[in-house]
């Protein structure tokens, strides 16, 4: 203030309006800046790009879902028949068998003598007994010596063939066709009558056992087709369907027994692979069907962003079914409409876009049979996963 009093008074009014045009130029540059970013904020002036994709129709599938260990229709395990040591193997684990077809060989030296001994006393016998029945019908012995004749020739008989079928034992042998899972013996192991030595199983068809809420058993019937698929077989799908429901329910769980049969053809599945199986219990033919990426979940309602003249209009949509890859839209869409896949959540109603994808629609499956598979022709649609746990069943419409 001291320095502004000493000032020549001639230079106070020059100095107030340095000032004053400072102001004016700082204040201009500001609204320039601000109007620039007016302008860039405002979305109707930028174009945003996007992916977008096609309204289709076809057809789309509701499931119950559950997972389950597939197992053999027809296991068993192969039980020595009589005690000895073996002396060949004739099968390996992973070979193919044939009812009947010998898995391994006892040793059967003391059986076979022992057989012979009772043939040596069996032929013995059968001579005092026919000479006991002529001497019989001659009125030369009595009666109750012939039925003694008699009563030891048969009880010998009975022991000779109990010695011939230990003999016949000795060659252990599948009861059923199938595959040798397991081999529970070696060469020179000294195996026990009715020891396991083998596990066979056939795996055409096999089987995944479901436990399903008593609730959601009304939707599903004996027949109906089935997915499966696989973990350790990725993406791949086989065919199958509901072999049979039992009639009861298990009180402890309040669940009901499913059983669905799995036909291979391919011979990919195995026994004990964890599968997750989808029954069909209904299926919406030629529906609306818009990408599952388009739908926009707010507020409670589904939404979609629809490009018309590069121009993104939000739209409100009810939804029915849902798969992997598209949902079935009941209302607020039409075949052929165009809807942004990929960016919209960048845009905002009558948004402007740059459609990057613009082309054909993608195609939707159709049902078929797989050759490969050899089972039943499935629908395009494939349930949303509900958990067995929770009891929810994957038929509810999105949204509801």
């Amino acid at each position: 203030m001291t320095g502004v009093k000493n000032m020549p008074k001639a230079r106070i009014p020059l100095l107030i309006l340095l000032i004053m045009l400072a102001g004016a130029a700082i204040l201009q540059i500001g609204c320039g800046r601000s109007s620039h970013s007016e302008t860039t904020g405002n979305g109707d002036d930028v174009t945003v790009p996007v992916e977008v994709a096609t309204v289709t129709s076809g057809d789309i599938a509701s499931y119950w879902t559950g997972t389950a260990t597939l197992e053999a229709e027809k296991e068993t395990e192969v039980v020595a028949k009589v005690s000895g040591v073996v002396k060949r193997l004739l099968v390996e684990e992973g070979d193919y068998v044939t009812a009947g077809q010998m898995l391994a060989k006892l040793d059967d030296e003391k059986i076979a003598v022992q057989m012979n001994q009772a043939k040596a006393n069996l032929d013995k016998l059968k001579s005092d007994y026919d000479r006991a029945q002529e001497l019989f019908d001659e009125s030369l012995v009595s009666a109750q010596e012939f039925q003694r004749a008699k009563y030891e020739y048969e009880s010998q008989k009975a022991a000779y063939d109990l010695s011939a079928l230990d003999l016949e034992y000795t060659a252990i042998r599948s009861p059923i066709s199938g595959v040798v899972a397991e081999r529970l013996i070696k060469v020179g192991n000294m195996v026990i009558a009715n020891s396991p030595v083998f596990r066979v199983t056939d795996p055409d068809p096999l089987l995944a056992v479901l436990h399903v809420p008593e609730r959601q058993v009304g939707r599903l019937m004996d027949g109906q087709r089935a997915k499966i698929t696989v973990d350790a077989l990725g993406e791949r799908e086989f065919a199958g369907r509901v072999d049979r429901i039992s009639p009861v329910v298990d009180p402890s769980t309040g669940t009901i027994k499913v059983t669905v049969e799995v036909n291979d053809a391919s011979k990919s599945l195995k026994p004990g692979m964890f599968a997750r199986i989808n029954i069909v219990h209904n299926v919406h033919a030629g529906a609306l069907l818009a990408p599952r990426d388009a739908i926009i979940e707010e507020d409670d309602e589904s939404a979609v962003f629809v490009v018309s003249d590069s121009t993104a209009y939000r739209r409100v949509v009810k939804t029915g079914y849902v798969n992997s890859v598209h949902i079935e839209v009941l209302d607020g869409l039409a075949l052929g409409d165009t809807v942004v896949t990929t960016g919209k959540g960048s845009l905002k109603d009558s948004s402007r876009v740059d459609m990057v994808n613009a082309g054909p629609a993608p195609e939707v499956a159709e049902a078929g049979i797989d050759p490969d598979e050899g089972g039943e022709a499935m629908d395009a649609g494939a349930g949303i996963e509900a958990s067995a746990d929770t009891a929810q069943a994957s038929s509810d419409p999105a949204g509801q």
